[in-house]
């Protein structure tokens, strides 16, 4: 068997060799020229997205965490899971007030707190690398502080996506960001909140997932 195994290879190995393989260049010219007016941009997003079943929350620099807790307590949160080593994460705990859900921090591994993060937790916030509108698609880039299942946990999903951060094509995203140069395990296009129709071809929301996606739009 090891013979024949290795006689096999030696055999691909002299075929590669003798006749090496050169990739046509990538013509990426379709999607470069894919594009967008500023405006035009974000409504094409939120129409993409909105019509499965994301929401919306739109607010400003100045006030985004006070709003963030007004709509929580609107909705009857009780709790929300945030990162309290981001930027974002820093800002939205120094400027809570008590009276609204309690801020939980992802500060500990997972199994330290895995049966909370599981039955307890609401509603999770995280940041966005920005928003695709070919596709109405959240870039979220998961990192030691902010782990993906801040994301895919809690039964709603809220996530800052700053009005100047979006883009016309994933492929724009990529190379303006230099994704080559470096990525995380995995990274996430979102467009709307969990939904499944394995189950007797039905469409479903929150099975595998958050039921409910609340895009913080930041101007």
């Amino acid at each position: 068997m090891s013979e024949s195994r290795n006689a096999i290879l030696g055999k691909l190995r002299a075929g590669r060799d003798a006749h090496p393989l050169t990739p046509p260049e990538s013509d990426f010219a379709v999607l470069r020229n894919k594009r967008w007016e500023g405006a035009e941009r974000l409504e094409r997003i939120k129409r993409m997205m909105e019509a499965v079943h994301t929401e919306f929350l739109e607010t400003t620099e100045a006030n985004w965490p006070a709003d963030v807790q007004a709509f929580l307590k609107a909705q009857g949160t009780r709790n929300l899971l945030f990162g309290p080593a981001t930027k974002a994460g820093a800002r939205l705990s120094a400027e809570w007030t008590a009276d609204g859900p309690e801020l939980i921090p992802y500060a500990d591994r997972v199994e330290t707190f895995k049966e909370r993060l599981f039955d307890g937790i609401d509603a999770g916030i995280t940041t966005t690398l920005g928003a695709i509108a070919d596709t109405g698609s959240l870039i979220v880039w998961p990192t030691p502080e902010e782990p993906r299942l801040m994301s895919l946990v809690p039964h709603m999903h809220l996530a800052l996506l700053r009005a100047d951060a979006l883009y016309d094509t994933f492929w724009q995203a990529m190379t303006e960001n230099r994704w080559a140069d470096g990525m995380p395990t995995n990274a996430l296009l979102i467009s709307g909140p969990s939904k499944t129709a394995d189950i007797e071809q039905t469409l479903a929301y929150g099975v595998h997932g958050p039921k409910r996606l609340v895009v913080v739009i930041v101007r």
